[in-house]
């Protein structure tokens, strides 16, 4: 993976003055609740940079991106997490990636998103308009990855993915994407929250939770102002108890490199070998997860195909 620069000083000064991205484990409500919450300001600043992309794009990737971050809690060691959205909408779509270890990666369908006219508010729902949202479980030693999906129903990400687990898993969830952006349009503060009824927790709790998030302070502005996403959980729910489990680091991370690509090339069929050679060049090939480019000369080429003429 090639990461870009991200040019602008002063959000990289004020992106070096908050604590690492991170993810973090809770259990609360006498350990029948699981609370996974992550900040990821750094990680959706190196995401925008890369992809090139305008406000509108970061606010509907970088949700996805947090919200990969947050599912990949739930997989263990190289297990990952493959969340895809198809839709009728502008976006068409999107797909991230999310390992277990916390690097997580993917693409808009659309980006730019084209509008016929400007939104009038951040409701992204026409913006996804009729479709599918599934989440798949590619485990380590499994022969097929365990894959539900869902209509969309919402066209908010974190609602539908709501609805996702009690559909598909019959769990209920909730799911918060919290993305502040400066009056430069800047990402400011990044991160989400994805808490999980465990066995045995009771209606009375769920309701209640409910209603704490209509009245939680957004957690992209509170991170922006440098309190870390272990703070804002502990004093958000001090009435339900929350005992801190384990933190894992977290980042925009492809393992794309040019020796994949290389290798990709290689394995072409002769036709399409052929087709290749008699291009243009340098050949540039970008890597639809993360926007790297890598460059082959004529004489990489013809390395590669082996002298097919």
């Amino acid at each position: 993976m090639i990461k870009k620069i991200i040019q602008d000083d002063g959000l990289l000064e004020h992106i070096a003055s908050l604590p690492e991205d991170g993810r973090e484990i809770f259990l609360m409500a006498d350990e029948k609740v699981r609370v996974y919450a992550a900040a990821a300001t750094g990680m959706i600043n190196q995401m925008k940079t890369n992809h090139a992309t305008g406000p509108l794009e970061t606010l509907v990737l970088g949700q996805g991106y947090i919200a990969g971050a947050l599912l990949s809690a739930t997989v263990k060691g190289n297990d990952r997490i493959l969340l895809q959205v198809e839709c009728g909408g502008p976006i068409k779509g999107l797909n991230i990636e999310a390992w277990a270890c916390g690097a997580v990666r993917g693409y808009l369908v659309n980006n730019p998103i084209p509008l016929e006219k400007p939104l009038q508010s951040l409701d992204t729902s026409p913006l996804y308009g009729p479709g599918f949202l599934s989440i798949s479980k590619i485990l380590e030693g499994a022969k097929t990855p365990f894959t539900g999906q869902v209509m969309l129903e919402y066209g908010n990400l974190a609602n539908d993915l709501a609805l996702y687990y009690k559909t598909s898993e019959q769990t209920p969830t909730l799911f918060y994407l919290s993305i502040q952006f400066d009056d430069k349009a800047r990402v400011w503060g990044a991160g989400g929250l994805f808490l999980q009824a465990l066995p045995g927790c009771s209606d009375d709790v769920l309701e209640s939770l409910q209603k704490k998030a209509g009245g939680m302070r957004q957690l992209g502005k509170v991170l922006s102002e440098g309190a870390t996403v272990r703070e804002y959980v502990e004093k958000e729910f001090a009435d339900y108890g929350p005992k801190h489990l384990e933190r894992a680091p977290l980042g925009f991370s492809c393992p794309c490199s040019k020796d994949g690509f290389r290798s990709y090339l290689a394995s072409l069929p002769d036709k399409e070998k052929e087709s290749i050679i008699n291009g243009k060049f340098p050949l540039e090939i970008e890597c639809f997860n993360c926007a790297s480019t890598y460059s082959f000369t004529k004489e990489e080429i013809d390395g590669i195909m082996g002298g097919l003429k």
